[in-house]
């Protein structure tokens, strides 16, 4: 079976294993101690205390083998064979919407560190699969859920 790669930055890995130790030394520690009070509550079966702290726990425990997984198939960045003014992972892109000139930034990165309301967006977004490839000057045809729109890439660096 071929593992999936999770493309991401040096800076985007980090945040990942800094939330995977977090989880590891803190959160855990905290679920299990919610655990043993819950169970001094008495019959578990209808103890809602209990019942909240293993979800939760199953949920961490979950995102842990996650990132470990991300981390373990992370695959960084590397743009030294990309022009300075070509769209790639990894790179600040600004355009200008045509024709009415909204003008609009995004950082593309991997999946795993998508986040748009941060101006990240994943590489296998519409906008960036557009995008990636095309240089300053061009003008690109995006087509998104909501419809097509058209671009004009004026900016290009590296993030």
């Amino acid at each position: 079976m071929v593992e999936k790669v999770y493309p991401m930055t040096v800076e985007g890995k980090e945040k990942l294993e800094q939330e995977l130790e977090e989880l590891k030394t803190v959160k855990r520690g905290e679920i299990i101690e919610r655990i043993k009070i819950a169970r001094g509550f008495g019959d578990l079966s209808e103890n809602s205390e209990y019942e909240s702290a293993k979800d939760e726990q199953a949920f961490v425990e979950g995102r842990i083998t996650t990132l470990e997984n991300m981390i373990r198939f992370a695959q960084i960045i590397d743009n030294d064979g990309v022009d300075t003014d070509e769209v790639s992972l990894g790179k600040k892109v600004t355009f200008i919407e045509q024709p009415d000139g909204d003008e609009e930034e995004y950082t593309i990165v991997g999946s795993a560190e998508s986040d748009p309301f941060s101006g990240k967006i994943s590489n296998d977004s519409p906008i960036a699969q557009a995008l990636i490839g095309k240089k300053v000057g061009e003008e690109v045809t995006i087509q998104t859920p909501g419809g097509s729109m058209l671009v004009k890439i004026t900016k290009v660096e590296q993030a």
